[in-house]
């Protein structure tokens, strides 16, 4: 009976910036990173991986956190853990004193997010299914047990959880059937960062298209008149009749956004992307009564279910975008698709970021096979950035997600790349100025500080 040992927190972070890979207006110069997880038990063919995503600095305040958040989960019994997922979610949250430090927001939650992004892929490796697998062969009991509802039963009872689940149980063979020929539908955002030339623009957008994507989404929001052009172009390209979206990456006042959109309305556009404040749920509702037939779509940066609970209940969205990263793991995602689902809204998971696709791709599927089982409006982004460092990368095919099909989440780092872009030691940053200038200012500071492999702790013997 394998028990968990111990754990390596990694402060993983890759140069992006230097090619403005995931540029947007309030982002000029990410540098994707994942501050990733390895749980590890006495059984070495048992193990789990998860992250959180961030863009650079701080990447390493979420590791330490991470640390933290794993800690009680050292010497218990891995059937335990994996038998009740929400039990072991509920009781890595009863930690009251970094509760307070949120709560169910900012580092602690993504720490938090990350380390029941391990359990959920530990779970589903033991089991020896990929994630979307592992969620829907669960009964709506378990499903409904795991989902976190807490603060929700004025926009979701449990019971209407379980109805919701009940009701497309016995179709459930017939989606995985249809996605296994299809795919899950995806759009690609890699055309439109907002720090890539016109040309660069025109030729990504072409490329796009002749991949067979319908969906492309541009940055917006550093200048209008930039906007138009950049527009202009790709609206050239793909057509008439191709779906163009736009993100202004939270750049925007409530007026500001509803002048700017307008103004951007001959393109027609989709939908505007978070078009103000993450956190404005009357401003989101004021912005898409004033510029429909726009959509608008946010939730990249919604910090817990009870943000997407207001949403959803002010009508002030669309298209919920929720992230892998940014919420606690499966057990709130589940109730933020089940609250969509009863909403009515679609679910477009946000994946701008280092591995997030790789984590969706799962979400998404579930998704359609036993919440919504609606594609209608659903589209899930991909962006085709540094998938070669994973062991089992998402796989895209005429602009859908391929069906994963080995056990876990997907989550998995290779070990060459922890030896890479393991931040400031990896061999990469070892040898740049940043690196450097890092790796001097922790040897100055009282150890403690997260860097490569450094986190690790194993039962007594």
């Amino acid at each position: 009976m394998p028990h968990i040992t111990g754990f390596d927190v990694f402060d993983v972070r890759f140069p992006t910036s230097l090619s403005a890979d995931g540029s947007d207006a309030m982002n000029h110069d990410a540098d994707y990173s994942a501050a990733y997880i390895v749980l590890e038990t006495d059984d070495p063919g048992v193990y789990g991986c998860g992250f959180t995503f961030t863009i650079g600095r701080g990447n390493d305040i979420c590791a330490a956190a991470m640390e933290l958040r794993a800690r009680p989960l050292i010497g218990e019994d891995v059937d335990g853990i994996c038998g009740d997922l929400g039990e072991t979610y509920r009781g890595l949250k009863r930690d009251s004193q970094l509760r307070w430090l949120g709560p169910d927001k900012g580092v602690e939650h993504l720490a938090l997010g990350a380390v029941m992004n391990a359990v959920w892929d530990l779970a589903a490796r033991r089991a020896g299914k990929p994630l979307w697998r592992f969620l829907v062969d669960m009964t709506a009991e378990q499903i409904v047990n795991a989902a976190d509802l807490s603060y929700l039963s004025d926009a979701l009872t449990r019971e209407e959880a379980l109805g919701l689940l009940g009701r497309l149980a016995p179709s459930r063979d017939d989606r995985i059937q249809q996605l296994t020929q299809t795919g899950y539908p995806c759009y690609t955002t890699s055309a439109g960062w907002l720090g890539y030339s016109d040309e660069k623009l025109r030729r990504l957008c072409q490329e796009a298209v002749d991949q067979g994507y319908r969906h492309i989404k541009l940055k917006v929001g550093a200048s209008l008149e930039d906007d138009i052009r950049r527009l202009s172009i790709a609206r050239a390209v793909i057509g008439p009749k191709g779906n163009l979206m736009i993100d202004a990456n939270q750049v925007w006042d409530v007026p500001q956004a509803i002048d700017w959109i307008k103004q951007l309305s001959e393109f027609n556009p989709l939908w505007i992307e978070e078009p103000t404040s993450p956190d404005d749920v009357l401003g989101h509702a004021e912005i898409r009564r004033a510029v429909q037939p726009i959509g608008v779509a946010t939730g990249e940066h919604g910090m817990n279910r009870v943000l997407f609970k207001q949403l959803f209940q002010a009508a002030a969205i669309d298209y919920c975008q929720l992230d892998a990263c940014r919420l606690a793991s499966v057990n709130e995602v589940l109730a933020v698709q089940l609250m969509a689902a009863k909403f009515g809204i679609p679910v477009c998971p946000h994946a701008g970021g280092v591995g997030l696709c790789e984590l969706v791709q799962h979400l998404s599927i579930f998704d359609f096979i036993a919440i919504s089982g609606d594609l209608t409006g659903r589209v899930t982004e991909f962006v085709d950035h540094l998938h070669e460092h994973f062991v089992d990368p998402c796989i895209i095919k005429d602009g859908a997600y391929v069906m994963p099909e080995k056990p876990g989440y997907s989550a998995e780092l290779k070990e060459q790349t922890l030896q890479e872009y393991a931040f400031p030691y990896g061999s990469y940053w070892a040898g740049t100025d940043t690196g450097q200038a890092e790796q001097a200012w922790r040897a100055g500071n009282p150890p403690g500080r997260v860097a490569f492999a450094s986190v690790r702790r194993e039962v007594e013997a």
